[in-house]
């Protein structure tokens, strides 16, 4: 019975990787395993244990820093018998037992099965790259990568929570530990669940509290150690025993990426993907011509409208749960063009967060002016700003600036809408009081650690550890490994956040100027022209013109539309408003309106209707057509018994991960790489 349902489990992520199989069933407890194998192909076969079968792992991610611990725990007495990274977890459990986890620089989903103590440990990585999600009923809990596979191991249909569709039409995302779907829930980033002696206690391990510098370092110092840390991320996220690529943007994080790649190798395949002439503000010229000056063997992806409209749907029930960035679409079919080539790429997410790029971090930045100026100012200025047509960001950050309390000010600040703006969305008695500020107890255990920031640090820390792993990470994982492609992200080295979270807001926003360390050290690689193209506004420039452009039929069919399903939660007039105030542009609106859109096809009603369960389907299923049953993925399944009510316990693992426990202990299931 358990190994039937890990079985289940860990065909529902087999799109995540094809290369092994493997499992291990020992009384209470089993554990299945399937591997994208990167590195010792032969030797990295999961769930791996050491030799007295004490310790068992299944992971899924990459240890940048195994070799380093390697030779230390060799120093410690300990015998490797294989060459992967995952030996290390098992052998570092031995030496430094949770602890091991603070040894570790990489992007991780584990799951540690100590068989003597009967413990299991389950965590995420401390920027959140890796996914974990996980349901917790009376007597078992489930986790894995995906969504699908704990769905797979209940064997129940997802229901929508009310509250979670709340938070993500406010932020453009679901906040950890929530997700849309009741009872489901998933690990923020570096926290983690031990289950031992029947209880189980979820608690963040990743507590790291930076303190600045002293004395400050001079901004040539700084420069020069962040070359250094970026060249010995990008050396050790080169190690791979597949081929390896670039996805690569006109921009200079990309484009700095490629230079440092340039350093160790030569001749990177690259991949960019853009809509040509079809919308303006196109990367693809850009992209080439960088590629071109650094010889990269380069691929380009056209998309047009019609791909845009007709995928989106797909694409979503990837996401599983919504992401309301229309970079999801390209990100996806760049994904699977990369995989005909390579299968792993590197992708320059983390500069914007780290030293503020967007539009927001200058309000941040420069705030405390706004606050220092008089009141009566201050007064008249945002009366003319609320009464400008659209800038509704610029009207939220003006807003923000008058907030007292410092959490509740970044709140507003990530708020597409003011909270009774989105509360006015739904239908009556639906949503219970103050639901849009559970995104504050999400942070609550970072505000002791953010103590000695500055009013952008803060902001950074809370985004680095909320809105990058639960947005942009989330989909990059999720529609790469739709291909069976693992993409990494070498500016969220653990070495490279901590050294930025030491400096102060002028190294990072500067006279005006956003990302100033970050493009100091760009100077030294790469040319000028490349320095001075401007940031794309990819998703304004796309998704607005999507709106008010030829597809008006398609967002009518959803949104004006009295049946839709989104109105099973929503109220039809409320919706109705604003989309119209849209259309006509006294507002713009068309961040909560593509939130719209991409919730529609999550809801379980359309799931039902169009696609029979897709939750509960193998992403074969779901694809089909783009050869993703093919391509497999790790997975992990475990059982364990609580020995005092002699009840059975399931643990199913899916590597990127999938989980489940059952009668106190419970059940998971995992897949690695």
């Amino acid at each position: 019975m358990l190994r039937r349902n890990i079985e289940k489990m860990t065909k529902s992520l087999a799109h995540r990787g094809p290369d092994d199989e493997g499992y291990h069933i020992a009384g209470p407890l089993g554990l299945g395993f399937r591997r994208l194998s990167i590195i010792d192909l032969e030797g990295g076969h999961q769930p791996m244990s050491d030799p007295e079968e004490s310790i068992w792992v299944i992971f899924n991610g990459e240890i940048y820093n195994f070799p380093e611990l390697k030779r230390e725990l060799e120093a410690f007495g300990h015998i490797f018998h294989t060459k992967c990274d995952t030996e290390v977890i098992v052998h570092g459990y031995k030496q430094w037992g949770d602890e091991v986890l603070n040894h570790l620089n990489g992007m991780f989903g584990l799951a540690i099965w100590d068989a003597r103590q009967e413990r299991l440990v389950i965590a995420r990585d401390p920027f959140g790259i890796k996914p974990i999600y996980y349901k917790i009923d009376p007597n078992s809990v489930y986790f894995g990568s995906e969504i699908r596979a704990v769905a797979a191991g209940t064997n129940e249909s997802a229901e929508i929570d009310p509250s979670s569709l709340n938070l993500f039409l406010r932020y453009r995302y679901t906040p950890s530990p929530y997700t849309l779907f009741k009872d489901v829930r998933k690990l923020a980033a570096g926290t983690m669940l031990k289950f031992e002696k029947g209880t189980h206690c979820l608690r963040r391990w990743y507590k790291y509290k930076p303190t600045p510098f002293s004395p400050m370092r001079s901004f040539d110092e700084a420069q020069d150690e962040l070359l250094e840390l970026y060249k010995r991320s990008v050396k050790r996220q080169l190690l791979s025993d597949v081929p390896l690529g670039l996805l690569l943007s006109g921009g200079v994080d990309s484009g700095l990426l490629l230079a440092l790649m340039n350093l160790y190798g030569e001749s990177w395949r690259t991949y960019t993907v853009g809509y040509g002439s079809s919308f303006s503000d196109d990367e693809l010229t850009d992209a080439a011509d960088t590629a071109a000056r650094f010889s990269s063997e380069h691929t380009t992806v056209m998309l047009d409208r019609t791909t845009f409209e007709e995928a989106l749907p797909k694409i979503v029930s990837c996401l599983e749960e919504p992401i309301a960035s229309s970079s999801i679409v390209p990100m996806y079919f760049v994904c699977e063009r990369a995989r005909e080539d390579v299968k792993v790429a590197l992708v320059g997410q983390g500069p914007d967060e780290l030293f503020g790029g967007y539009r927001r971090h200058l309000g941040v930045r420069y705030g405390a002016f706004w606050g220092g100026s008089p009141r009566w100012m201050r007064a008249s200025v945002a009366a003319v700003i609320n009464a400008l047509p659209r800038n509704e960001t610029l009207k939220r950050g003006i807003y923000s600036l008058d907030i007292p309390e410092r959490m509740r000010r970044y709140q507003h600040v990530l708020s597409l809408l003011p909270g009774n703006n989105i509360d006015a969305l739904f239908q009556d008695g639906i949503l219970g009081p103050d639901t849009g500020d559970k995104i504050l107890e999400c942070w609550q255990d970072l505000a002791p650690l953010m103590s000695e920031t500055d009013e952008l640090g803060g902001f950074q820390f809370v985004e680095l550890r909320s809105t990058l792993p639960d947005e942009l990470l989330m989909y990059a994982d999720k529609l790469s490994m739709a291909h069976g492609l693992e993409v990494r992200v070498p500016y969220l080295d653990k070495e490279i956040v901590e050294y930025v979270e030491r400096l102060p807001a002028n190294f990072k926003v500067r006279g005006g100027s956003q990302k100033w360390l970050h493009r100091q050290v760009c100077r030294a690689l790469l040319p000028a022209a490349i320095l001075k193209r401007k940031k794309r506004g990819f998703a304004v420039n796309v998704v607005d013109d999507w709106f008010r452009g030829t597809a008006r039929r398609k967002m009518e069919e959803i949104l004006l539309d009295r049946e839709s399903q989104i109105y099973n939660y929503l109220s039809a007039p409320a919706v109705q408003e604003i989309y119209e105030q849209h259309q006509s542009g006294q507002h713009d609106n068309h961040k909560i309106l593509f939130s719209l859109v991409v919730f529609a096809p999550v809801s379980p009603e359309n799931r039902e209707r169009e696609a029979g369960q897709r939750l509960l389907q193998p992403e074969g299923e779901v694809l089909k057509g783009s050869q993703k049953q093919e391509r497999g993925e790790t997975s992990l399944t475990t059982q364990v018994q609580d020995r005092r009510e002699q009840k059975p316990s399931n643990w199913c693992w899916t590597e990127d991960l999938n989980g489940c426990l059952s009668d106190r202990l419970g059940r998971a299931e995992k897949r690695k790489r």
